[in-house]
C-alpha cells in the first residue's frame, strides 16, 4: 500500500521529462546544424582543391568550375559557386562557396568560402 502523500506525486516524472523535450530537441537541431556547417566547409575545400587541380593541368578535360562542381555532393551541387584565376601566372587559384543548408525553417546560415592555390604543370611535360 502506498503511502497517502505519494499518490499526488505519480506521474510527474513523466511532466518534468514532457517539459524539458522541446529544449532538448532544440539543442540536438541546433548540433546537427553546426554538423551540417562543417561538412559543408568540408566539401567547400574538396570542391576549391579539385578546380584548381584540373586548372593547373595543360590539357584539362573538363573546365575547374565543372571539376569544382561535380566534386561537391550532389545534394549540395544547387548552391555552389566554383571561380578560378591565375590565367598566365605560374600558379591557379580556385574559389568555391557553398550554400550551408538549414535545419530550422525560415533560417538561412549562410554560405562557406574556401580558396585553394595550385602550381601550374611544367611546359617540359607537355609535349611527351
Amino acid at each position: 500500500m502506498t503511502a497517502p502523500g505519494r499518490r499526488r506525486d505519480r506521474g510527474s516524472a513523466s511532466l518534468e521529462f514532457l517539459g524539458m523535450l522541446p529544449i532538448l530537441l532544440l539543442i540536438a537541431l541546433a548540433g546537427l546544424q553546426l554538423g551540417l556547417a562543417a561538412y559543408t566547409a568540408a566539401q567547400a575545400g574538396t570542391a576549391a582543391r579539385a578546380a584548381a587541380r584540373m586548372e593547373a593541368v595543360h590539357d584539362h578535360p573538363v573546365s575547374g568550375t565543372a571539376a569544382g562542381t561535380q566534386a561537391v555532393s550532389s545534394w549540395l551541387r544547387d548552391g555552389t559557386e566554383v571561380a578560378t584565376s591565375g590565367g598566365a601566372g605560374d600558379s591557379v587559384r580556385a574559389t568555391a562557396t557553398v550554400e550551408i543548408p538549414s535545419v530550422f525553417p525560415g533560417f538561412s546560415p549562410g554560405s562557406v568560402t574556401r580558396t585553394a592555390t595550385m602550381p601550374r604543370e611544367d611546359d617540359e611535360g607537355a609535349d611527351e
